[in-house]
């Protein structure tokens, strides 16, 4: 049957004041322009609290409340934070007291090894493939592997043994690097590695047995730091893959033991969104209780800018 030609009978449409309709955009709610001279709080109370504005300013104050309750923050490193120059800012964290723990890859130690050692890291992979060089930088191959499994020798994790490592030989650039400074506070890391994933596996020095032993030692080792963080918080800043799952998995065990972490707060920092970051990390383990939040911005600004407000914020109260 085909319906005809009839328009819509309008008369009995029904609307309501706009005053009393809940809306999700207020004015209260508005930017504010900066003054000149304002300081990064300023800047972090003049963002709308609306979206990414409000996650962003309820992620300072997450790091903020967990400093000052002792609850723990952990921070999941992917290499491309290291190698975009932002150790030093992550260190200054550490030293205020905002940093209980790192996880980390192999990748990102690898990057943080040969900063400690050239002050230098990231090769052109295009530009050394063809020729049969890439990965193949000796002091990195031979001496980080060495390290690895001289200190998986003596029962320690893999972070352990870099940090334990870049501690006896104090190289020309050490207070740049991650692993260094965290040997110094003595702030545990870990390193979550994948076989075949990173340069120094290709090495003649490598050993599959140190690497997976030291790994998985630094997976209990996670997963105790993970269990306390019930009122805490977990940042995973740049890892796609690895940090997501081996967290969800520290999660698993801690709940597993009867540790609810029921006021975990949860956060992923990328320059885009991921299906495993966003699943393992803000969604998973916070349903139900919790909070999580994703922040989508690059890693050399939007870091800074977190380290920032943080810092103020605790300054200010």
């Amino acid at each position: 049957m085909a319906f005809p030609y009839e328009e819509f009978d309008l008369s009995g449409v029904q609307t309501y004041p706009l005053k009393s309709r809940p809306s999700k955009a207020r004015v209260e709610d508005f930017a504010r322009p900066l003054e000149p001279g304002a300081t990064v709080g300023s800047l972090l109370d003049s963002l709308p609290n609306m979206l990414a504005a409000r996650d962003f300013k309820a992620v300072v104050a997450a790091v903020v409340t967990a400093r000052r309750q002792d609850a723990g923050v952990v921070w999941g490193l992917g290499a491309h934070v290291v190698k975009t120059g932002l150790g030093p800012v992550l260190i200054d964290l550490m030293e205020r007291g905002f940093v209980s723990a790192i996880a980390t890859n192999g990748a990102a130690v690898i990057h943080d090894f040969e900063i400690a050692l050239a002050g230098a890291t990231s090769e052109d992979v295009q530009a050394s493939l063809g020729p049969g060089r890439f990965g193949m930088a000796e002091e990195t191959g031979r001496l980080l592997n060495e390290a690895i499994s001289n200190g998986v020798a003596r029962g320690l994790g893999i972070g352990q043994s870099v940090g334990a490592f870049l501690a006896g030989c104090e190289p020309q650039f050490s207070r740049v690097s991650l692993l260094a400074a965290a040997q110094r506070l003595g702030i545990p890391v870990t390193v979550h590695v994948a076989i075949g994933t990173d340069i120094i596996h290709m090495h003649p020095a490598a050993s599959g047995a140190a690497l997976g032993e030291g790994s998985l030692r630094d997976f209990r080792y996670l997963a105790s730091n993970v269990a306390r963080l019930d009122r805490g918080v977990y940042l995973n800043c740049g890892s796609a893959v690895v940090l997501p799952e081996v967290f969800l998995k520290a999660v698993a065990l801690a709940r597993n033991r009867g540790i609810a972490l029921a006021e975990l707060t949860t956060v992923n920092l990328d320059f885009v969104r991921l299906y495993r970051p966003e699943t393992n990390v803000v969604t998973r383990p916070t349903a139900g209780s919790g909070r999580g939040y994703s922040i989508v911005g690059h890693h050399e600004i939007m870091i800074p800018l977190l380290a920032a407000a943080i810092i103020d914020r605790d300054r200010i109260g």
